[in-house]
């Protein structure tokens, strides 16, 4: 009988079994590392494993078996949708293409270790500056300061295409509206984006800074402690 490595507790680490307290009522909810969403016992919540790492959904045969339709659904169709948006909308700006593609690959790196959902971290992470290119058409060099106000309705009705909750939906675009800023949120997905295009940003601006400016830009800028570690270790020179 086929049994996946990866669901093979002789294999797990004491994370790998971990408690996650419920959005709604706060109580805890025991997770194995390969469950991809549980039931809250007291309030009937589902609630998300913020951990959980779906790589293998792009490539495992019985992905759909281990993990469910609705999961692999929303790792592999949704994000594929989304990236296929994206570059529709950008059309031949392969710099704008391949930085929201670069700031994806860095949020899955900081969620698959800080946690948070990782629907909305991907899908924000692929349409965090979808509004850049309707603010330059009305608003011209002044476009940056106008993509946070652009960007949520168009990412919304991509979103709403892509049987995507309604609350996701909106907490998506709240983090697009306030990416540059964090006045009005600060939830666990807005900082792993936060922090992923920070990384992005700053590899195009670093290489004539010394160590010392460096570490305090990263003490000073960053959200998290995975997205604060990556720009260290890429960033930092021994």
């Amino acid at each position: 009988m086929f049994r996946c490595p990866g669901q093979d507790q002789r294999f797990w680490k004491p994370e790998d079994i971990f408690e996650v307290h419920c959005p709604d009522c706060g109580k805890t909810v025991e997770f194995f590392k390969d469950e991809p969403k549980l039931k809250c016992r007291k309030c009937g919540q589902i609630v998300i494993n913020p951990k959980i790492d779906l790589g293998c959904a792009e490539w495992c045969q019985y992905a759909a078996q281990c993990m469910g339709v609705d999961v692999v659904k929303n790792l592999k169709v949704i994000r594929e949708n989304l990236i296929s948006q994206m570059k529709n909308i950008f059309g031949n700006d392969q710099k704008r293409i391949e930085h929201a593609l670069a700031v994806l690959d860095y949020a899955e790196q900081i969620q698959n270790v800080e946690g948070g959902d990782p629907l909305i971290v991907r899908a924000t992470a692929i349409l965090h500056d979808i509004g850049i290119h309707e603010a330059e058409h009305k608003y011209g060099s002044s476009a940056g300061k106008y993509q946070e106000i652009e960007g949520p309705p168009i990412a919304g009705e991509i979103l709403e295409k892509q049987d995507i909750p309604a609350e996701a939906i909106e907490h998506i675009c709240k983090i697009i509206a306030n990416h540059h800023s964090d006045k009005e949120i600060d939830t666990i997905e807005f900082r792993i984006i936060w922090d992923a295009d920070q990384i992005v940003n700053l590899l195009a601006d670093t290489s004539e800074v010394s160590n010392e400016k460096l570490q305090g830009i990263l003490d000073k800028r960053f959200k998290t402690d995975e997205g604060r570690r990556i720009a260290a270790e890429l960033f930092v020179k021994n």
